[in-house]
C-alpha cells in the first residue's frame, strides 16, 4: 500500500501541498482530480522524490520512501508516467523498454508480458520513439514504466490530447492492471475516463484532499466535478 500522511511540499517559498493525506491499495485505481494548481502533479513528484517534503511522510508497504533520491523511487517499485511522456526520443522503442527493464533487473519474460498489453509496440520495436504518434508514445511511456513490474503506477493525465481509440486502449490497460495487484494513482481531468476506470476519486483543493468518494457513487453530473474541477 502507498500511503501519504500529512505531507507538505512546494517550490522555494511557495507551498503547494498542505497536509495532504492519501492511500492507494493493491489492485485499486485511485483517480485524483482538481483544478490547475491544486497540487496534483506536485503530489506525484513528491512521491518520486523530485520535490522534497517539508512535513509528513510517504510509505510503501510500511517502509519510508520520502527522502530517497529520485533515481531510487523506481527501484522501490514505483513507476511514473509524467505529463509529456519524457521518452528517450532518439532511441528506439526496444531501447526505451530495455531501460525500464534494467531499472529493477527484469528480463525477457517481463518484456513479453508488457508487449502483450501493447501489441502495436511489438510491431514498432525498431522504430525511433520520437517518430511515433502521440498515442503510441503514451503507450510506450506506460509500457516502459510497467517494465519495472511496479507495485505502484503513477499516471499524470495520460489521455491528454489523445484520440478516442487511444483513450480506450489506455483505459483497458489500466483496468487490466487491477487484476495484477498494481495500485494505480491516476491524475485525470476527463470525467468520463475517471468514471470508467476509478475505484475511488480524490478531489484535491488548495494542496489537500478535500473529498474522497467511491466512484460507484458518482455520476457525470455529480456536484463534486463542478465544485473541484469546474466541469
Amino acid at each position: 500500500m502507498l500511503r501519504l500522511d500529512g505531507i507538505d511540499a512546494g517550490y522555494g517559498n511557495v507551498q503547494v501541498l498542505r497536509g495532504l493525506s492519501l492511500e492507494a491499495s493493491p489492485g485499486e485505481v485511485l483517480c485524483v482530480m482538481g483544478r490547475n494548481g491544486a497540487g496534483k502533479t506536485t503530489m506525484l513528484r513528491a512521491i518520486m522524490g523530485q520535490v522534497k517534503l517539508t512535513a509528513g511522510n510517504i510509505t510503501l508497504d510500511g517502509a519510508r520512501v520520502d527522502g530517497l533520491p529520485p533515481h531510487r523511487a523506481p527501484r522501490q517499485g514505483i513507476g511514473y508516467v509524467p505529463q509529456g511522456r519524457r521518452l528517450f526520443g532518439p532511441m528506439t522503442v526496444a531501447e526505451n523498454l530495455e531501460i525500464g527493464l534494467m531499472t529493477r533487473g527484469k528480463g525477457a519474460a517481463t518484456r513479453e508480458r508488457v508487449l502483450e498489453l501493447f501489441p502495436r509496440l511489438r510491431e514498432r520495436l525498431g522504430q525511433v520513439s520520437a517518430t511515433l504518434s502521440g498515442g503510441e508514445q503514451q503507450m510506450l511511456a506506460i509500457a516502459r514504466a510497467l517494465c519495472l513490474e511496479p507495485q505502484v503506477l503513477l499516471l499524470d493525465e495520460p489521455t491528454e490530447g489523445l484520440q478516442p481509440s487511444m483513450i480506450a486502449l489506455i483505459r483497458q490497460t489500466v483496468t487490466a492492471l487491477k487484476a495484477t495487484g498494481v495500485a494505480t494513482v491516476l491524475v485525470e481531468q476527463r470525467v468520463e475516463a475517471v468514471l470508467s476506470m476509478a475505484d475511488r476519486v480524490a478531489f484535491v483543493e488548495n494542496g489537500a484532499v478535500a473529498e474522497l468518494v467511491a466512484a460507484a457513487g458518482l455520476a457525470a453530473d455529480a456536484p463534486q466535478f463542478r465544485r473541484y474541477v469546474g466541469v
